[in-house]
C-alpha cells in the first residue's frame, strides 16, 4: 500500500514522492525552439512533483508538428534546458525530456514546405493544430529505410544533448498517434518491409530508439510514453492486446526504469493486463481525480500517478492533494497563448 508522499525508486534514482508531472504541449519557447526565462519558471513552480516529464521536445526541425514548441538539437537548445534543469534540481525534483517525433501529425508550413512523413502514406482524419486558416492533414510521405535509421540517429543525438543539459534521463514519446506509434499500429502500418506486418516488426523502430537510448543513457534512465487507448490522430490497432503487450514485454527484457501509460481508468482498459508484464514503475495517466490517484497507489494498481490539466492550473498541486484543498479551474482559452497569461500565473494556496 503506497501513499502520495512516499519515496519512490525510478531506476537508479530516488523520487522524493509519487507525484509526476504529464507531459504538456505549452507553445510557449518561441521560434526559435529554444527553452526560455518563462520555461524555467513555469517548471520551478511544479517542482513539487518528485518526477517533471518536459513537455514533448523536438529532435529536429523535421520532426516539427506544432509552433513554438521546444527543441533538443542545438547547442542553444541545451543551455535554455539546463537552465530548466537546474531550476528543478533546486527543489530536488528529478527531471528527465521527453523526445518526439510527430511524424504525419505536421503540416508543409511548418515544415519548409516539405511533406510529413509516416510508416506508410495513409492520410490522417482531422485538421492541424493550431494552425490558420483551418486546414486538413495532408497524405504523408512512407520513409524509406535510409531514413528511418536517419531519424533513429537524430532521436541518439538528442539524448545525447539530454546529458549535457543536466537531465535526469529520457523518455520516448511513443504514444498518441506521432510517429513511433504510426509505426507501431496497424492502421497507420502498411509496410510490407521489415518495419511492418509483424508485431515484431511494427515494434522495431520503437525498439531501435530504446536501444539507442540505452547505449546513452542507461536503462535505469530510460522511460517510455505509451496510450493503449489508441484514441488519439486518428490510430487503431487489430490486436491491441498482443501489439501492446509485445512491446511491454520487450521492455520490460530491456530494464528500462518506466512506463507512463496513458489510458483511462475503466473496465476496458489494457493497464490491468499490461502492467504484470512489466518490472518496472508503472505511472498511470489520464482524468484521474485526487480520490482516484490516491486509490490507484493504495490499490497498487501504479507506483505513480500523474495528473497534466490539473497541474496546468494548480502550480502547488501536490500540496492541494494532501491537504485535499479545492483546485484552480483550467482557462483552455490560454493553454497555447503567448507569454505568462495562463502558463506561470495560475495562483497557488494563500
Amino acid at each position: 500500500m503506497a501513499d502520495l508522499l512516499d519515496s519512490l525508486k525510478l531506476g537508479d534514482l530516488l523520487l522524493k514522492n509519487r507525484l509526476v508531472l504529464a507531459p504538456l504541449t505549452r507553445s510557449r519557447s518561441g521560434d526559435s525552439r529554444v527553452p526560455n526565462d518563462l520555461n524555467v519558471e513555469y517548471y520551478q513552480q511544479r517542482a513539487n512533483a518528485g518526477l517533471i516529464l518536459t513537455e514533448a521536445t523536438v529532435i529536429s526541425p523535421s520532426a516539427v508538428g506544432y509552433a513554438k514548441t521546444p527543441g533538443l538539437y542545438n547547442q542553444q537548445q541545451v543551455y535554455g534546458w539546463k537552465k530548466v534543469v537546474d531550476a528543478v534540481h533546486q527543489q530536488d525534483a528529478k527531471i528527465f525530456v521527453q523526445l518526439w517525433h510527430v511524424g504525419r501529425i505536421s503540416d508543409p508550413e511548418l515544415l519548409n514546405g516539405e511533406t510529413p512523413v509516416s510508416a506508410s502514406a495513409i492520410k490522417p482524419a482531422g485538421h492541424v493544430s493550431l494552425l490558420r486558416p483551418k486546414r486538413e492533414y495532408v497524405t504523408p510521405r512512407a520513409l524509406e529505410i535510409n531514413e528511418i535509421q536517419a531519424i533513429v540517429a537524430d532521436y541518439k543525438h538528442a539524448a545525447v544533448l539530454a546529458k549535457e543539459a543536466g537531465f535526469d534521463g529520457v523518455e520516448l514519446h511513443a504514444a498518441n498517434g506521432y510517429l513511433i506509434d504510426q509505426f507501431l499500429q496497424t492502421k497507420t502500418n502498411h509496410r510490407e518491409d521489415e518495419y511492418g506486418g509483424s508485431v515484431e516488426n511494427r515494434a522495431r523502430l520503437l525498439l531501435q530508439v530504446v536501444d539507442a537510448f540505452i547505449e546513452v543513457w542507461g536503462a535505469d534512465r530510460v522511460g517510455v510514453h505509451l496510450a493503449p487507448r489508441r484514441d488519439a490522430h486518428d490510430m487503431g490497432d487489430d490486436d491491441p492486446r498482443g501489439t501492446f503487450g509485445y512491446v511491454v514485454e520487450q521492455l520490460s527484457q530491456r530494464h528500462i526504469a518506466f512506463i507512463f501509460a496513458r489510458e483511462y481508468q475503466a473496465e476496458d482498459s489494457l493497464s490491468p493486463y499490461l502492467r504484470p508484464k512489466f518490472s518496472g514503475v508503472w505511472i498511470a495517466n489520464e482524468n484521474l481525480t485526487p480520490e482516484s490517484a490516491k486509490k490507484i497507489l493504495a490499490d497498487g494498481e501504479a507506483d505513480a500517478v500523474s495528473f497534466g490539466k490539473a497541474y496546468i492550473a494548480n502550480p502547488d498541486l501536490l500540496d492541494r492533494l494532501v491537504k485535499n484543498a479545492p483546485l484552480n479551474e483550467l482557462n483552455p482559452e490560454t493553454l497555447y497563448a503567448d507569454g505568462a497569461e495562463g502558463y506561470t500565473d495560475y495562483p497557488a494556496l494563500k
